[in-house]
């Protein structure tokens, strides 16, 4: 692939990475990534893609930018307030790198909705805020046979893991949502602004990653964060073949699970 005197000096840093190269930012370039939720986890991760260069990038959410969400929600300011997140995404992205096509869903993924829209990307970003849409992901990504990253937050803590086809996927890990007001939100138990940005920079990495080819994926593994002892440790993950997404009989048809927990991102389990 051919590059512009501006684009070899916007993405030098990567083009000298021996993983990257010309041809593997060729590859991030013609990348096309969805971002499911614009809050503290879809906001450094949008950001980070567009820095790299994903060509195009989507934003999913239905909802509009509040005071409180400012603490950790990096892609949006104050002079947003009020206005539909997506929108103000897309702004900060397209200021950031004007080369980047940034396709907008002003909704929340459902059963019926969310199958059509991850058909058009390459890889899924799950930064939503509540156990259902996690679950909705993981289910529609293995039908499809879309590869994700799920990451999760609250307090100090965070998770984060990445789905391939034919490796363990989110159901294989947790079965099912936990039952109601078992798990506190956000807005209940607190975050520190920052975890939520060392999940997202995970999360994108693990997208350039897999456009790219380079390095080892979170697969088949489930990397836990505590930033108050700042201590990383993984657990390694199995397929299983009872598994009621991606074992061997699994559901044919999604379908919305009742909310049983919401927050500005939602912890891990």
């Amino acid at each position: 692939m051919k590059f512009s005197e501006s684009q070899i000096e916007r993405y030098s840093r990567q083009l000298i990475l021996k993983e990257i190269g010309g041809k593997g930012q060729g590859k991030i370039l013609q990348g096309r990534v969805l971002v499911v939720g614009a809050g503290g986890l879809g906001s450094p991760c949008a950001l980070y893609l567009a820095a790299a260069g994903v060509g195009t990038i989507g934003i999913v959410d239905g909802d509009r930018v509040e005071l409180s969400n400012l603490q950790r929600q990096i892609i949006h300011f104050t002079a947003d307030l009020g206005r539909e997140k997506i929108l103000s995404a897309e702004e900060k992205i397209v200021a950031l790198n004007p080369d980047i096509r940034v396709a907008t869903h002003s909704f929340r993924i459902r059963a019926d909705n969310i199958r059509p829209l991850i058909k058009e990307y390459d890889f899924i970003i799950d930064g939503t805020d509540n156990f259902p849409a996690k679950f909705l992901i993981n289910d529609a990504c293995v039908m499809e046979g879309k590869p994700f990253s799920q990451a999760g937050i609250l307090r100090w803590y965070g998770q984060a893991m990445t789905y391939v086809p034919g490796n363990a996927c989110y159901r294989c890990v947790y079965s099912a949502p936990p039952p109601a007001g078992s798990v506190p939100s956000c807005s209940q138990a607190g975050i520190l602004g920052a975890v939520a940005g060392i999940l997202g920079s995970i999360q994108a990495a693990e997208a350039l990653k897999f456009l790219t080819g380079a390095g080892e994926l979170l697969t088949n593994r489930l990397l836990l964060v505590d930033a108050l002892a700042m201590d990383f440790n993984i657990i390694d993950t199995v397929r299983q073949d009872h598994c009621p997404a991606c074992g061997e009989h699994p559901v044919a048809q999604l379908e919305d699970e009742e909310t049983t927990c919401m927050g500005n991102n939602d912890g891990p389990r």
